[in-house]
């Protein structure tokens, strides 16, 4: 969906833990996630393409999808929140937290985990998302006209986190790609602005290629420390990478509060 933040239909998760340790390596303490095990090897069948053979053997093999489901993870991908928190500290208890293409719901979770049931949690999506215990949970486009109001009044206040895992659906062309994922960015980016209170992080996806300059500027300029990450849970093969801005500082130009 071009437009769609609700770009982790692909199985972006997110959870509460049951049992588990914080971190974000799955297993915790020193689990051996090297893939040493026996592979599990899929064939192709009448109804099964060599495409959709090869996807389901990676599911298999990734030791990130079965420690998502021991967890009650929605998928695997809670664990790249949880490996970016894990290192640059932004999620913290009582947050008031807003989660841009919320879809499954596992972000949510991942904050609802870390922030307490203090914190105050809106997210919204193209798709219906599964409750979440704690949070506000919106349908609708992001890039709609009215989105950044109804998120505004949901949240009742500043955040202190502003989260984007948005991504367009995928062309094929990495260039292409990487402009249409750009463009969201740069929209979360100044919804940010809006919403942020002084110290405050946002978070967002972006292909290889890096940041553009001008929003790198901006980014720079709006906070004290720029940070681009690859998380181990993002797999080898992908471009993906993440932006976390930390620090947040509100100048006297900018758009009063919410």
């Amino acid at each position: 969906m071009a437009r769609s933040p609700g770009g982790r239909s692909g199985g972006r998760s997110g959870g509460r833990g049951r049992g588990g340790s914080r971190s974000g390596n799955p297993g915790g303490g020193g689990r051996d996630l090297s893939g040493r095990n026996l592979k599990v090897r899929v064939k192709t069948a009448k109804r099964r393409s060599a495409s959709s053979a090869r996807w389901l053997e990676r599911q298999l093999n990734d030791p990130y999808v079965a420690e998502a489901r021991k967890r009650g993870y929605r998928s695997r991908a809670a664990f790249k929140l949880a490996q970016l928190d894990d290192r640059l500290h932004f999620l913290k208890t009582g947050a008031r937290v807003v989660d841009l293409g919320c879809a499954p719901g596992g972000w949510v979770q991942v904050v609802a985990e870390r922030c307490g049931r203090a914190a105050r949690i809106v997210g919204i999506d193209l798709l219906e998302v599964e409750p979440v215990t704690g949070a506000d949970l919106l349908i609708g486009d992001f890039l709609d006209d009215d989105a950044p109001d109804r998120l505004k009044t949901a949240l009742g206040g500043p955040a202190d986190v502003v989260l984007s895992d948005m991504a367009a659906s995928s062309t094929g062309h990495a260039k292409t790609d990487h402009l249409k994922v750009m463009a969201l960015v740069e929209a979360a980016h100044l919804f940010a602005q809006e919403v942020l209170a002084p110290g405050g992080a946002f978070v967002a996806k972006v292909l290889q290629g890096g940041t553009e300059r001008e929003l790198l500027a901006a980014l720079k300029r709006d906070f004290a420390k720029v940070h681009h990450v690859k998380p181990a849970a993002s797999r080898a093969d992908s471009s993906e990478m993440y932006l976390v801005a930390t620090g947040f500082r509100r100048r006297p130009e900018d758009p009063a509060q919410p």
